[in-house]
């Protein structure tokens, strides 16, 4: 990200693979990332060797290093779970592969709100949602939704604490702040940087997205 200049077309390393993902405006891919049909909102960035399938990503989601969201599932209830029983045009001339299956692991389908911090290594287990404002520890696994504005932690992710009050939490999803346009987010930036929630929340308390002016 330092250094560089982002834009309405998304950024992505030339070493990325991409199928069948779709971009906002101010998107960055880093180096070595794979995104499998993956929707990525707004101003969301994924940094590098990351790995997402089947997902909807919201706006202002920061998604670190190595994390993997949505890794497949094996069909445990089988007699074999390996490979050659879904993929088998990769070892048996003529066989098809099992589109049942397939459409099973998107049925899966892992959601982030907006606004969400992923640290490094974490992972998100299939058919997971994890809400606005929440936070993923580093190298948690996330066996289980995540509310909003909640700090989770470990194997399996555990909440480790809220990050605001109820009524914090409820002024922040009222307002929604991620859907003010480019401009009027750099009007507010310096109240971004300097005010704490509260006094945020007091300042733009009832603002329409029409109505933010310079501070």
């Amino acid at each position: 990200m330092v250094g560089k200049m982002l834009s309405l077309d998304p950024v992505i390393e030339p070493s990325a693979k991409l199928k069948d993902a779709t971009f906002g405006r101010y998107n960055e891919v880093g180096a070595r990332t794979v995104l499998n049909e993956v929707s990525m909102g707004d101003y969301s960035y994924v940094e590098h060797e990351s790995q997402i399938t089947y997902a909807t990503i919201g706006k202002f989601c920061s998604i670190a290093s190595l994390t993997r969201i949505n890794p497949g599932n094996h069909p445990m209830e089988r007699a074999a779970q390996s490979h050659f029983t879904y993929r088998a045009s990769a070892y048996f001339p003529g066989e098809a592969d099992d589109s049942d299956f397939f459409a099973w692991r998107r049925e899966h389908h892992c959601i982030l709100g907006h606004d969400v911090w992923l640290g490094h290594g974490a992972v998100v287990l299939p058919g997971r949602q994890i809400s606005t404002g929440a936070v993923i520890a580093a190298g948690a696994i996330v066996a289980k939704d995540v509310p909003a504005y909640t700090i989770v932690a470990g194997n399996p992710a555990r909440p480790i604490r809220r990050r605001f009050s109820q009524a914090v939490e409820d002024g922040l999803m009222t307002l929604a702040w991620w859907d003010w346009d480019h401009e009027m987010l750099r009007q507010a930036l310096p109240d971004f940087r300097k005010l704490s929630v509260d006094d945020f929340l007091s300042k733009y308390k009832g603002v329409k997205a029409t109505q933010v002016e310079t501070a």
